[in-house]
């Protein structure tokens, strides 16, 4: 039992530095809206909810708040603290469901795609209609209109990057799962 909780540990940790380093990577690697500033798709929210998806809440938390703060600081040079918190809500949000989705399992199908779809939208909604834009009200003093006009931008953008690439990855790395598992039992 012991071992099995260790393996589980580090196993978590590996998964929060490998996520947090690719998340990093792909602060870049975006396509901005162009009518709301500072908005944009980003191919990172879906590689943050499919960490969230097969390693749980606490590594969509700390990769999301690891992997933005760090994006932010590498990238831009200073941390837009009222932007990384939300990345870190949702990560944990949709990490809290990761049990339902079955992905670990081999069983991420249609009604388990639905389901995760419903979480991160929910969990988009929250994050950057809500909690991005009072934060950045709160902390930088910024005008109400303009932070919930880039909170509902970014909001739409990521539902529908999270919506196909977050689902295709699930079902990918799920289907893998399924191959491994089976192959396993022939041997």
């Amino acid at each position: 039992m012991a071992n099995t909780k260790g393996k589980s540990i580090i196993r978590q940790v590996v998964a929060i530095g490998i996520g947090a380093a690719i998340f990093v990577a792909l602060t870049t690697v975006q396509i901005p809206v162009g009518f709301i500033p500072n908005t944009a798709l980003q191919v990172r929210a879906a590689v943050l909810a499919f960490f969230s998806v097969v390693f749980g809440p606490v590594a969509g938390f700390a990769i999301g708040l690891i992997g933005h703060a760090l994006g932010d600081a590498i990238f831009y040079g200073s941390i837009w603290w009222s932007w990384v918190f939300p990345d870190a809500i949702f990560g944990l949000v949709v990490g809290l469901f990761a049990k339902k989705y079955a992905v670990e399992e081999g069983g991420f199908g249609l009604k388990q795609c639905v389901l995760f779809n419903v979480v991160q939208i929910l969990a988009n909604a929250a994050a950057w209609i809500l909690v991005a834009p009072v934060l950045d009200i709160l902390i930088y003093k910024e005008p109400a209109n303009k932070v919930f006009a880039q909170g509902v931008t970014a909001c739409i953008c990521n539902l529908v990057v999270t919506a196909i690439l977050g689902s295709l990855l699930a079902f990918g790395y799920s289907k893998i799962k399924t191959k491994s598992s089976s192959l396993k039992e022939e041997a």
